[in-house]
């Protein structure tokens, strides 16, 4: 692995990760991002406003300016609009949080006018794309903005009996977790795998995200999650006082949230906060985790595909499947001095009666008696001079009476 991979980064560095316009020097580039941001920062109003869209023009950009509760406002109207006008202005909405991107000028107008918001121009010394490039700009100006992302996988992690330790052993608790975090990272960064993951507490345990979308960035979180729970594991048999390393539950989901910067000071930084569908899930299968376990919920969802270019349903059996292929690569990855044979994920169930094993999919009803269906997930990890790492729990290990069918899917041989 490259060594300057590993190179702690400023928030700038974030943004130079980016590919430079040809010819621009690293100095000019980090000249036309801080003329870029402050330009944006003032139209922000310390949060007041939210950059909605934007265009690139010969000497700067075009961006729609509103204040954030239009938001709600537009879409509700005075609250005399029939259904059909809040759905339409709806999906309007969501169809411009979700864009990543700049909008041509034709559908820029169209989208000023729908909104009755009047564009500002904000004036560069320079052209947009040969001097910072349009997917730098889209990153810059997300921070001042609100974005919907429909195929975001996020895991949560949760410290079992957190509450019930004192205020000590519980920054003690997420330290080591976060220990865990960044281990994981940096065993995957040895593979040359350098996931752009996000993190954010939950008092008692964290959200992680990815911050590219796809299929195969979302593999690669699943992969990341192993290697927390793997290292966590192996904390836990190291620790000499077992409260100073939490037991760990886990929660893998992919769905739609919007995303929003938190601000530092009186500046929006790189780091972003979650809200919506998926995190709501992962909160009401947490709850009904067991200790130790490994939940996956239930999804059907859109990614892109980066191999063929397109975009796929994948629900959650096949995205466990096509998680299998690339794990393989992490053979011979070493944990805790002993190299890696295998590693084999799966989803639980159990035996028909011809032998053949099902995926059992549960029903977890949440405080509201709302009905939330997940999937029993394993990973085994064999290692050549060491014990096995065998993390989540058996089908057996749950309680007999958890209201469960077998998922719609074909019936496979027992793997791994």
């Amino acid at each position: 692995m490259k060594e300057e991979l590993r190179k702690r980064r400023s928030w700038l560095d974030g943004f130079m990760a980016y590919p430079a316009p040809a010819g621009l020097s690293e100095t000019a580039l980090r000249d036309n991002i801080i003329l870029l941001d402050q330009a944006l920062y003032t139209l922000w109003g310390l949060g007041d406003n939210l950059i909605y869209a934007w265009t690139p023009e010969p000497r700067g950009l075009r961006v729609l300016v509103a204040p954030h509760q239009m938001l709600t406002e537009y879409t509700l109207g005075d609250g005399t609009s029939p259904l059909t006008e809040v759905t339409r202005r709806t999906r309007l909405l969501d169809k411009l949080l979700s864009n990543q991107e700049h909008l041509e000028k034709q559908a820029f107008d169209s989208v000023a006018a729908a909104l009755s918001v009047v564009p500002k121009l904000i004036e560069l010394p320079f052209n947009p794309e040969r001097g910072l490039g349009l997917p730098l700009i889209a990153a810059i100006a997300a921070r001042y903005g609100i974005r919907l992302v429909e195929d975001r996988a996020v895991i949560l992690f949760d410290a079992v009996g957190f509450s019930l330790l004192t205020p000590l052993q519980q920054v003690v608790q997420l330290n080591s977790l976060s220990c865990s975090v960044n281990a994981a990272y940096a065993k995957l960064l040895d593979r040359e795998i350098n996931i752009n993951f996000a993190r954010t507490t939950t008092g008692d345990g964290f959200y992680i995200w990815n911050r590219m979308r796809g299929v195969e960035a979302n593999v690669e979180l699943y992969q990341l999650m192993q290697f927390i729970l793997a290292d966590n594991a192996l904390a836990r048999e190291r620790a000499t006082r077992p409260e100073s390393v939490p037991k760990l539950r886990a929660c893998f989901h992919v769905g739609s949230h919007y995303e929003f910067y938190q601000s530092e000071g009186l500046n929006p930084t790189s780091f972003s906060y979650l809200v919506g569908q998926v995190t709501i899930e992962l909160a009401r299968m947490i709850e009904r985790a067991e200790p130790g376990q490994i939940l996956v919920g239930k999804f059907n969802t859109l990614m892109h595909d980066e191999v063929n270019g397109e975009d796929v349903h994948i629900d959650s059996l096949d995205f466990v499947e096509r998680t299998r292929a690339p794990l393989r690569s992490l053979n011979g990855l070493k944990l805790a001095g002993s190299e890696v044979d295998e590693i084999a994920c799966y989803l639980t169930g159990r035996r028909d009666s011809t032998g053949l094993w099902g995926i059992s999919e549960y029903q977890m009803a949440d405080k509201h008696g709302l009905i939330h269906r997940v999937y029993n997930a394993k990973i085994n990890i064999h290692r050549r001079n060491g014990e096995p790492i065998y993390l989540g729990l058996r089908e057996e290990d749950l309680p007999p009476d958890a209201p469960r069918t077998v998922a719609d899917t074909d019936f496979v041989p027992l793997q791994g």
